[in-house]
């Protein structure tokens, strides 16, 4: 199959422009004729169903939660990106294309780029007029501060809730719409199976989480926003829902996956205290504005940190990397806390923990101001580790995050099934090996309000007629599809959990394909996964009936897919052979231990074709091209 991009020709300042001109028009009195399904109510998936419902096509959006505002983007928290330049320190929307194709390491394509850094005025615009209640100056002026990967401050935020405000902005005018009646929701649905028909997209199945009904939707598109997959690590920041099922249903179906090995460890993270836990808590990359990273200089110092004077300690961020210190990228501070904890310069009980420290800024700024700004983050760390961080250091140690691998998209973000679309997490289009702080939400929100309502009209105004009796066929196929699935896990009867076999894939996941890899681990890693998937088809044991609630069955059906996906993972970070953003080869790295890209061989975006008879895949590369933003040696020092 050959792949193409679809990204138009033209300077680049002007691509989005003028595509948007040469789009199909549908006229508005065709639109009610159009069904789109949107499955996620997120922030790219709540705009969606919004604007599309605004347009006039008849919408049905489902979500796994029993409300749209428990989805995951409400634990987003340091804030948004947008080239505003409102501190007027030098942003513009060619700086915040730059910083995010360099923040990627170049495994991005430019062209999205631009396009994301060139809509998110416009979002910051149209959440101010929902209400979005972002941080002010004293003057009443919207408030920016500054992330990492940036020299300039363009976060918009509000204090440590970024995510719940927007989230509740998308939810109010996804529910003027259905209190309109142009979306119709479906909460507390799962999606079970794309339905494929002549080659594209005609609807999907779900099964209803309380009743247990499988049920198959018919639509002229569909839509995906469903989020990352970092769950399959087992202990991430993402909420425990967080799933890859909807995504490889759609890749199983014909999707193709781009750069699943890509996946963002967040720095700034309370630290595993047990093997009790299911979850890792996130603390905002915001608070490294005013926090310092240190470590002491002596391994297994077990003193408190107040006892630790200052020449005894090493604020590693600041003196490997003068020139953004301890707001250099993700992938970097999640590195280099490993690299300290390693040498044994760990702290805590267990060892795996940095001090963040923000004793100075309480002299500069005073507890007031402190709590202005982070109050809410403060609380939380307090109320989850019983210590004060106003009067000691945080610990935190990185963790799993975000993937910036998923479907993979054209300009258009339509994946290689006609009328499917990926928006937000779910697909790699803007982010490459490493996504910077703080633009999740604006890909969300861009993807959502601004690109899905122009972009599909490219599949609705051609779209292929579907007769009545094959529409029938291929949804009640995927109906029977999907139902004997169900049985077949059912019927295992072994004497092991899913989440036993979650805990294992995730540690394999964790030691051999996390922060650090190499080719040894991943070939190690591959085997032990299909050992695991091998196993897991045979000792699994879920209790309950398929006919009504069954929480077991849900996680077991995600658990089967993830055992899939991990294997992809691996074998994609195998094939990858340098160091590029989050993807840290232990066989491709510098003496200083930094990442060493190899844009000869590996200049491309990694597609992965599922060939589901032969159960394994196929690669196809789409080459990247940087004209605008030259290939050069990525560096913070």
């Amino acid at each position: 199959m050959k792949l193409s991009s679809h990204v138009p020709s033209g300077p680049l300042e002007q691509k989005w422009d003028r595509h948007c001109f040469e789009l199909p028009l549908i006229n508005p009195a065709n639109k009610r004729k159009y069904q789109i399904i949107v499955v996620g109510t997120g922030l790219a998936g709540a705009s969606a169903s919004a604007s599309l419902a605004e347009l006039g096509y008849q919408v049905k959006t489902f979500c796994i939660q029993d409300s749209p505002r428990r989805a995951h983007s409400i634990a987003a928290q340091g804030g948004i990106n947008a080239a505003k330049n409102y501190p007027g320190d030098g942003d513009s929307v060619r700086r915040l294309f730059y910083d995010t194709v360099k923040g990627g390491d170049f495994r991005s394509r430019e062209a999205n780029v631009y396009r994301l850094a060139q809509i998110s005025g416009q979002i910051i615009d149209q959440c101010v007029a929902q209400g979005v209640p972002f941080a002010r100056e004293y003057g009443g002026l919207l408030a920016n501060r500054s992330f990492g990967g940036a020299q300039v401050s363009r976060t918009f935020y509000a204090r440590g809730q970024t995510g719940q405000q927007l989230l509740i902005g998308a939810y109010s005018a996804l529910m003027r719409q259905v209190d309109k009646g142009g979306v119709k929701l479906f909460p507390r649905h799962e999606m079970m199976d794309l339905v494929v028909s002549e080659g594209q997209a005609v609807g999907i199945t779900t099964r209803h989480l309380l009743t247990g009904e499988v049920k198959s939707h018919f639509a002229h598109a569909v839509i995906l926003a469903t989020g990352g997959y970092g769950n399959i690590f087992y202990l991430s920041t993402n909420a425990i829902h967080s799933n890859v099922s909807a995504s490889w249903r759609c890749h199983k179906k014909g999707a193709f996956f781009a750069n699943p090995c890509f996946t963002q460890i967040h720095p700034t993270c309370i630290p595993r205290s047990g093997n009790y836990q299911s979850k890792l808590t996130l603390l905002s990359e915001s608070l490294r504005n005013d926090g310092r990273v240190w470590v002491p200089k002596k391994a297994k110092d077990s003193r408190l940190p107040k006892d630790i004077p200052e020449e005894q300690r090493d604020y590693y961020l600041e003196r490997i990397y003068p020139g953004f210190g301890n707001l250099v990228p993700r992938d970097l501070a999640s590195r280099q806390a490993k690299f300290q904890v390693d040498a044994g310069l760990g702290v805590g009980s267990t060892g795996e923990a940095v001090y963040l420290d923000f004793t100075e800024a309480m002299n500069r700024l005073g507890k007031k101001s402190l709590s202005e700004k982070y109050g809410n983050l403060f609380q939380m760390y307090e109320k989850i580790t019983g210590e004060n961080p106003y009067k000691t250091p945080m610990r935190i140690y990185p963790a799993v995050h975000y993937t910036m691998g998923g479907l993979w998209v054209d300009y258009n973000l339509e994946s290689t099934v006609k009328g499917l679309f990926i928006l937000g997490e779910a697909n790699f289009s803007d982010h490459g090996a490493n996504r910077l702080g703080a633009s999740a939400l604006m890909q969300g929100l861009a993807d959502g309000y601004f690109i899905i309502p122009s972009t599909i009209t490219s599949h609705l105004a051609g779209c292929l007629p579907v007769s009545e009796e094959k529409k029938h066929i291929s949804l009640r196929e995927s109906e029977k599809e999907s139902e004997e699935r169900l049985q077949n896990i059912m019927q295992i009867k072994g004497s092991k959990t899913a989440g036993d076999f979650h805990r294992r894939l995730g540690n394999i996941m964790w030691n051999q394909v996390g922060m650090i890899r190499n080719k040894t681990g991943l070939e190690k890693a591959i085997e032990e996964i299909q050992n695991l998937r091998e196993e897991f088809w045979k000792e699994l044991y879920i209790p309950g009936e398929q006919s009504n609630k069954n929480a077991e069955l849900e996680k077991a059906m995600r658990i089967a897919d993830f055992l899939e996906l991990g294997e992809l993972m691996a074998q994609d970070a195998l094939e990858r052979e340098e160091s590029c953003g989050s993807h840290f080869r232990e066989e491709y790295q510098s003496a200083e231990q930094e990442a060493i890209r190899d844009d000869e061989n590996f200049c491309h975006v990694s597609i992965w074709e599922n060939k589901q008879n032969e159960k394994t895949w196929n690669l196809h590369k789409e080459n990247l091209d940087f004209k605008e933003v030259p290939l050069s040696v990525r560096s913070y020092k």
